[in-house]
């Protein structure tokens, strides 16, 4: 199956591809690199309340003194469920990490955001429907925004 969802100026291609779900937000072009924008989400449901996530950001690491530090999931309302650390700086290219993480039972949908060092939340954060597969990019503030 293969869906392209438009949300704004962005369009983003859904793929479901032997039990993953694959979703892309528009070109790295029309981002702002100073911060850690969520471009791409792979995730598995693994067996239970466990999902698999992989998780593509991209961040201009070059220049500055800080680097794109971490991404996690979270619920709608901003509690978070599950963080991967990031250890050094990735220069400027998308690069992708992957996560286990626990989903309470019931949570349907959850937001998946970057944060840097320096300008902390911003950039892109995607948001996930766990049943449908379908996602939204969205552009977040200084503040991380509740859904």
């Amino acid at each position: 199956m293969h869906t392209q969802i438009r949300t704004g100026a962005l369009l983003v291609t859904l793929m479901l591809i032997s039990g993953f779900a694959v979703a892309q937000g528009g070109s790295s072009g029309d981002l702002d690199l100073r911060e850690a924008n969520v471009t791409a989400v792979e995730f598995e449901q693994l067996g239970g309340s466990r999902f698999r996530f992989n998780v593509t950001l991209i961040h201009d690491d070059e220049g500055e003194p800080g680097y794109a530090n971490w991404w996690q999931v979270e619920t709608m309302d901003g509690r978070r469920l599950g963080r991967r650390e990031l250890l050094h700086a990735h220069g400027t290219r998308e690069f992708t990490r992957s996560e286990i993480i626990d989903i309470p039972e019931g949570t349907t949908r959850v937001v998946v955001r970057g944060h840097d060092q320096v300008h902390e939340y911003g950039g892109q954060v995607m948001i996930l429907d766990l049943e449908s597969g379908e996602t939204e990019t969205v552009r977040q503030g200084a503040e991380p925004d509740r859904f």
